[in-house]
């Protein structure tokens, strides 16, 4: 029978062993240094996984500094890496492209463009304001004249353009949402691309059928964020259309200055129309799981301490408070002490 020299990798300590090599130091439990493959089985495996609490020591209980060491708070030297980080899942490289990927990775440009033209037009109209007030004493010269309705009629006409774009952007974002949502449970959009498309893009309708479709695509979610996301979004996205339904409205007032409080209507419509352009941004990031920016949410855990939570520093009682207390105590501690020397008396006799 071969003798084998097993080292403990925790105190040192050799041991000697005859036969089947032995796992575990039978003076620390430290792991035994056998010699093993690394892929062993179970039975025949020389280490074995020990979940400790940060700040730990791995030396034996009876150590010296163990007990001085343990009371300090646990902490961790650096950012533990074993499961406390979600990391995204990233598509395979062989993996399929669907058809509305390359359009759905164009939102975030597209809306961001969005909110940017609208601001612009915004402006626009707050000069052309400005333009009617000075009209109200002095003619206004030709030159001003013509940049001022060039530069509102060139936002608009480009900010009403990119939303269009943002639109349809945005609908092939819902649509690959939505496959990826359902294809995770194991089912089948029950929503056609075309009754998406179509509730998405009709005028009127698109009020109601996008808060739904999202909707549906967040409910099951764990975390409430998402869906509380699209809620805010979609009122706000009802109200910026009820609110450009009435700036259209406006421009058939006849009157000069029902005329010139359009223009500050419009400006007003148009500043909406670029925050839920940032709302509707925000919404898709948070559906991602990113924040506003684009950087990935870090999942927040908590670990459960077991140890009894004792106070550091005594804390401080009132003087009259420790004065009215003790005075009871020595009152019975005399009346013991007395009693104490009766019983000897007692004994004594």
């Amino acid at each position: 029978m071969s003798t084998v020299v097993q080292p403990c990798a925790r105190c040192g300590t050799r041991w000697a062993v005859q036969g089947t090599p032995m796992h575990w130091c039978p003076r620390c439990r430290g792991v035994l240094l056998s010699p093993g493959p690394i892929d062993a089985p179970p039975q025949r495996r020389n280490y074995r996984w020990v979940a400790r609490r940060p700040g730990r020591l791995d030396r034996p209980a009876g150590s010296a500094g163990s007990e001085r060491r343990s009371a300090a708070t646990p902490r961790y030297t650096e950012i533990p890496r074993w499961g406390l980080r979600d990391r995204p899942v990233t598509a395979a490289d062989g993996e399929p492209q669907q058809p509305l990927s390359a359009l759905a990775r164009w939102v975030y440009t597209a809306l961001l463009a969005t909110a940017v033209l609208f601001g612009l037009a915004a402006v626009a109209e707050l000069i052309r304001y400005l333009v009617l007030l000075r009209n109200r004493t002095r003619l206004i010269e030709p030159p001003l004249l013509w940049f001022s309705d060039a530069l509102v009629n060139t936002a608009a006409l480009f900010a009403l353009i990119m939303a269009l774009v943002s639109a349809a952007a945005a609908l092939g974002w819902l649509i690959e949402v939505r496959r990826t949502v359902f294809a995770a449970a194991g089912r089948r959009d029950p929503r056609s691309p075309r009754l998406l498309a179509l509730g998405s893009l009709i005028p009127g309708v698109n009020l109601i059928w996008p808060g739904v479709f999202l909707s549906e695509a967040v409910a099951g979610r764990d975390d409430p964020r998402p869906l509380r996301a699209v809620r805010i979004w979609w009122v706000c996205w009802v109200l910026g259309g009820l609110l450009a339904v009435a700036a259209l409205y406006w421009r058939t007032a006849d009157s000069l200055q029902a005329k010139a409080d359009g223009v500050l209507f419009t400006a007003l419509t148009d500043l909406a129309a670029a925050g839920v352009a940032v709302l509707t941004l925000w919404v898709v990031r948070t559906v991602e799981g990113r924040d506003l920016r684009g950087r990935h949410r870090l999942a927040h855990r908590w670990v459960m301490a077991v140890d009894p939570a004792k106070p550091l520093i005594e804390p401080v009682h009132p003087g009259g408070a420790a004065t009215v207390g003790t005075a009871p105590d020595a009152a019975t501690a005399d009346s013991r002490d007395g009693a104490g020397r009766a019983a000897q008396e007692v004994v004594a006799q």
